[in-house]
């Protein structure tokens, strides 16, 4: 199953979303992120978070969302917004009409203090998403209706 991670400036949330689901998904996912107005980086809290966390960064990139919305991108089964603003846009019609799911999660970027609680605040969005991620994994996917699917994973925000 393909499935893309939507939020706003593509250099935290939905990165983490795509490099856990790449990581845990055992072959079964092929995750993407991309971002409405992409900061054109990632975020280097991100990045850190990542590699304590031994997942790999390798080519995780801050990107539009008009990159799968072309000819001869992926289809994508699944696509998640992990940010409130991403999710009231006007998002492209994507091919196939993907299950459609939203988990509100504030930006870490935006957080405020010293470097040890913008850490923090990167940390705990990680592992919101890494739960989620897991309790994603859990489901019968392929016993699920779209619809059931949509339900279930809306249920897990």
């Amino acid at each position: 199953m393909n499935v893309l991670f939507l939020c706003t400036g593509n250099s935290a949330r939905s990165i983490f979303a795509e490099a856990i689901l790449n990581a845990k998904g055992g072959g079964r996912f092929a995750a993407y992120s991309a971002g409405s107005n992409p900061k054109g980086s990632v975020h280097p809290l991100t990045i850190a978070v990542l590699e304590t966390c031994g997942i790999t960064t390798a080519g995780l990139t801050s990107k539009g969302w008009e990159c799968y919305t072309a000819d001869g991108s992926p289809h994508m089964d699944m696509v998640i917004t992990v940010c409130d603003q991403a999710a009231g846009e006007a998002c492209p019609l994507w091919p196939g009409a993907p299950v459609r799911v939203h988990w509100s999660l504030p930006d870490p970027a935006a957080a405020e203090g010293t470097e040890a609680e913008q850490l923090a605040a990167f940390a705990a969005t990680f592992t919101r998403l890494e739960q989620r991620i897991d309790l994603m994994l859990s489901l019968p996917l392929v016993f699920l209706s779209p619809d059931e699917l949509e339900q279930q994973l809306n249920a897990l925000a």
